[in-house]
């Protein structure tokens, strides 16, 4: 028998048994949540029946993640709902510590230092999984991984390809260079307006975040980041390169009112046709869609054989999120993903860290 998402859940069960705290880090479509519960199974094990504090703090990222992926898997299991408390990380330095048997911390990447009061008065168990865990080693977030929750089991988006868990893909990244055409209008301080190029608006901010330090240098990437994602050279090569794919394709837009302009059928939340673009999408009566963000957890795209990602965020945890849903919408292809890149700029940075965990040898640059 080949290797199967219950033999990768029993696998890591075994070894996050041996730790009181721990972590995992494992691909998309493995089943992390339900690995969770089968860990909560064996916690539920070690107490005594008349324990008090059998209940489990579920910390998750947002409040969506509760209906989608746990109470379905807390139902599908046979376990009872009322042995789970959910909460935001937003939230969690509100809840006592000593109420809890184990405390789960969906996506733990989202640690914080606000967290540590906490952590550090929890006296249970303490289990942590996230598919993109934090690889800079000077960085809050891998500091706070490794302290309360360090990985001990590893199985890759590679693994999980090769293991036939996932579709295997090829994915291009396009080099494009920023237009030295003044195209951009830019608003003065005293109301009016003048018109840049977007190579010039970027040595613009680049040269803020340059000068600047602390808040004032995070602001300023911030105010680029979002310049880069504004420019339209990649919203005019997108449009080309959709008229290019034959299959069925999906492109990943920054904005709602980008992912409007991309595609005639656009996934959104305040696109009130959504939820029937989507279906149109799937069944086949239309080839390409515009979302932002992502789709829902459960969506299934049939014969989808394409993505277009748009821009890698200055948290390139979310471009991998974006290529890893993709590889769970087409689970019999090879998955094609064009990533848009700007050259020479923080994009290409952006781009390579997005792309750091990928298998280098399926990854190809045009341009």
């Amino acid at each position: 028998m080949g290797v199967t998402k219950d033999s990768i859940q029993t696998e890591a069960l075994n070894v996050i048994k041996n730790y009181q705290r721990c972590g995992v880090s494992v691909s998309m479509g493995v089943g992390k949540t339900r690995l969770a519960l089968k860990h909560f199974q064996y916690v539920q094990s070690q107490l005594l029946p008349d324990d008090p504090t059998t209940k489990a703090l579920v910390v998750v990222p947002k409040n969506s993640v509760i209906t989608e992926a746990w109470l379905p898997e807390i139902k599908g299991m046979g376990l009872n709902e009322d042995d789970f408390e959910f909460v935001t990380y937003l939230s969690l330095p509100k809840k006592n510590p000593d109420m809890y048997a184990v405390v789960y911390l969906d996506e733990c990447h989202n640690l914080l230092p606000k967290h540590i009061n906490f952590l550090n008065s929890f006296r249970g168990w303490i289990f942590g999984f996230t598919g993109t865990p934090p690889i800079r080693k000077t960085s809050d977030k891998y500091k706070l991984v490794n302290a309360y929750c360090p990985i001990k089991y590893d199985y890759t988006v590679d693994n999980a390809t090769d293991d036939n868990i996932l579709n295997d893909y090829k994915i291009y990244i396009h080099m494009l260079d920023l237009s030295d055409k003044k195209t951009l209008s830019k608003k003065m301080k005293n109301g009016g307006f003048f018109k840049t190029s977007e190579r010039k608006d970027y040595d613009y901010y680049t040269g803020r975040v340059n000068t600047s330090e602390g808040k004032a240098k995070q602001f300023a990437s911030i105010m680029r980041m979002k310049a880069l994602m504004e420019y339209k050279t990649k919203e005019k090569y997108t449009k080309d390169l959709l008229q290019k794919i034959k299959d069925k394709v999906i492109v990943f837009a920054n904005t709602q009112k980008q992912a409007d302009r991309l595609c005639p059928y656009s996934y959104h939340s305040k696109n009130k046709d959504s939820d029937y673009n989507l279906e149109l999408f799937k069944d086949g009566r239309i080839e390409q869609l515009s979302c932002v963000l992502q789709l829902s957890e459960g969506a299934n795209i049939p014969n989808l054989k394409c993505g277009i990602i748009m821009h890698a965020y200055g948290n390139e945890r979310k471009s991998a999120q974006r290529i890893g849903r993709l590889l769970r919408l087409n689970p019999d292809e090879t998955a094609i993903c064009h990533i848009l890149c700007y050259r020479n700029t923080q994009d290409a940075v952006w781009v390579k860290n997005a792309l750091s965990n990928f298998d280098q040898s399926k990854i190809f640059t045009y341009g």
